[in-house]
């Protein structure tokens, strides 16, 4: 019995050694490549390229990934790029997801590699920029590839780096992003067993970590009313059914979705007109008004309550005017959901990588994240690293939020991000060896 302890004992403290072992080499490469990460990081930043069109974006990490010996796939879901690196040991397969594209948005950050790109978007001429940080996701993954590339004989499994393109949406008429990454099948042939991916975070400071179990980001879905009633002359309101007045009290009546209709000591839920538009003269009540908004849930049980309590809602509110309101409901993406289990087993991974002090448990956010697509089909963790300041000033003391002309990121945020990576996936494939 001694000796059954004893020798477990020395397993176990082997096994130990050897995943510091790891961490330490991890840590001492992604030092060595810190300064090519903020270069690779400031070249797309300066190079950025809209959904669907990140041609040379995806060569350069095409590219990259080549000279480092990976396996590459290349034109997947258009234009994005899957590298491919056997471990020297067999193991489970890894996969991490960095997004590759631009927005429309024109920079006004004074920095020397701002962006001076121009192009069309919906018919209007803008700027582009990687106002969302895809930049920083793109050179920490490729910087991931490179250290990893490094330690393939070490590695326990395989890594399947998967850069996505439009994660911001697709152009309309188009598909796009992870939704159509997993259609053509991403995830199989080698089968990814679980995903890991980061986002920078504006509102975090640099050195930073933060993450939440379950849902962490919002489902996105779309919704279209059209409000249907009687034209008139707008003298004569008598003989109209007026869709104006019947909307503006659908729009109230939505409020009450949230207000009272919504168990929010569960989750939050947010349900948003964004636009209203009808009729064409002041003095003409029209036929028919259509509302577009959007709904944020963050529990699937919530979201479909959510869709049937606007849709009576609207429905019945028209109906009491003597109008008619026809709702469609368009999903979009769903809940970025972090597996519970796996959150608390890549914990100590993540406090490794930041400090114990600098890893945060933080709430949930309304925002949406296509990465959402993985985890509907594998278990998933999706955590944001911290990349403002930490004396709350960027260029000319001015600092602006994501999918702003101001983004601004501190790049040194970036190293914690990289070794983040590397230990989640190192030692994930440490634990189920």
């Amino acid at each position: 019995m001694k000796k059954t302890i004893t020798l477990l004992l020395c397993v176990f403290a082997y096994s130990a050694f050897s995943q510091s072992a790891l961490n330490k080499k991890t840590d001492k490469l992604a030092a060595e490549v810190e300064q090519k990460m903020i270069e690779w990081r400031r070249d797309f930043h300066e190079h950025p390229e809209l959904s669907n069109r990140e041609f040379e974006t995806a060569k350069k990490i095409a590219a990259h990934l080549k000279s480092l010996g990976i396996e590459v796939q290349t034109g997947v879901a258009k234009t994005g790029v899957v590298g491919i690196l056997k471990g020297g040991k067999p193991g489970p397969v890894v996969g991490l997801r960095a997004d590759i594209d631009a927005l429309p948005v024109t920079e006004r950050v004074p920095i020397p590699f701002a962006s001076k790109v121009k192009s069309t978007y919906n018919d209007i001429e803008t700027g582009v920029m990687h106002a969302c940080g895809h930049d920083t996701h793109i050179a920490i993954l490729m910087a991931t590839a490179e250290v990893l590339s490094k330690m393939k004989a070490d590695l326990k499994g395989t890594v399947k780096f998967i850069f996505q393109p439009a994660e911001e949406g697709a152009p309309e008429g188009e598909e796009g992003g992870a939704k159509l990454m997993v259609k053509e099948g991403v995830l199989k042939n080698p089968d990814v067993e679980v995903m890991f991916g980061l986002h920078i975070d504006a509102d975090t400071h640099a050195g930073k970590i933060s993450y939440k179990p379950g849902g962490t980001m919002a489902a996105s879905d779309r919704f279209i009313i059209k409000v249907k009633g009687k034209q008139s002359h707008g003298s004569a309101p008598w003989n109209a059914v007026d869709p104006i007045v019947t909307s503006a009290q659908i729009i109230n009546g939505l409020q009450t979705v949230v207000s009272r209709q919504t168990e929010l000591t569960k989750e939050a839920a947010v349900v948003s007109v964004g636009m209203i538009r009808g009729g064409v003269r002041n003095n003409i009540i029209p036929e028919e008004v259509e509302m577009i908004g959007t709904i944020r849930t963050l529990d699937p049980e919530m979201q479909k309550k959510v869709h049937a309590n606007i849709i009576r809602t609207a429905t019945k509110i028209a109906e009491s005017q003597g109008a008619t309101a026809e709702v469609d409901i368009k999903i979009g993406y769903p809940i970025t959901y972090n597996d519970p289990s796996l959150t608390n087993k890549m914990l100590p991974s993540l406090t490794k990588a930041a400090g114990e002090n600098n890893v945060l448990l933080v709430n949930a956010v309304t925002g949406a994240e296509d990465f959402s697509f993985f985890q509907k089909e594998v278990p998933g963790l999706y955590f944001f690293v911290g990349c403002r300041p930490l004396d709350d000033k960027g260029p000319g003391e001015r600092l602006g939020d994501h999918h702003t002309p101001d983004f601004y990121v501190d790049e040194s945020g970036m190293l914690t991000g990289l070794k983040a990576m590397l230990n989640v996936t190192v030692d994930y494939m440490e634990m189920n060896k």
